[in-house]
């Protein structure tokens, strides 16, 4: 990594994880594989933050512990990448176990729950899932039913409530990393 760490991708510490690696990495991910439109990608740092922006528009009360966590949601992707969900089924589940051994180093790096906990998973997937609507249908070329089909109703939150407009590798890395220092100054740790 480029903060000088080495990360066993088989047996990840939470000791090799440093927030700058995550943030450089994700905002040089490109989501739908850069297959978007602008002069930028938009990257999975951006996603991270969009759909952060959404859980709180879904539960505005929701401990800034969750807001971590859903801002984290896709962190192993700093070095596993963004695979597009089809392609992750035919891997399987070594692709899978990997991916959950990587997020379980980083939330315990940042004193949270190893595993996301039952309660919050469908409020983050659910947050997902509108920001996969609106990057489907911003960004990504897919017409209004096209992409009702495959994501759903994105409800009552709208795209001019949102950050969906792809910034430059630098600034989506900083919008990452303001949020996520945002979040640390105000959470509580999990011990």
């Amino acid at each position: 990594m480029l903060s000088g760490r080495r990360l066993d991708l088989l047996d990840p510490s939470p000791f090799d994880i440093e927030i700058s690696d995550i943030a450089h990495g994700l905002a040089r991910v490109a989501r739908w594989n850069g297959q978007t439109k602008g002069e930028h990608a938009f990257s999975v740092a951006q996603h991270s933050v969009l759909v952060w922006e959404i859980l709180l528009r879904l539960k505005p009360d929701i401990s800034t512990n969750w807001q971590s966590m859903a801002l984290l949601h896709d962190g192993a992707e700093y070095v596993v990448g963004d695979m597009i969900s089809p392609f992750k089924a035919v891997i399987g589940g070594d692709y899978k176990d990997l991916e959950l051994r990587l997020l379980s180093a980083i939330h315990l790096r940042f004193s949270l729950p190893a595993r996301t906990p039952q309660k919050l998973k469908p409020l983050i997937k659910r947050a997902d899932t509108i920001a996969a609507y609106y990057e489907a249908t911003r960004l990504a070329g897919f017409d209004h039913e096209e992409a009702l089909r495959i994501f759903g109703k994105p409800g009552n939150i709208g795209p001019e409530q949102l950050s969906i407009e792809p910034l430059a590798t630098k600034d989506a890395q900083s919008q990452f990393l303001n949020v996520f220092n945002m979040l640390e100054k105000s959470r509580i740790p999990i011990r």
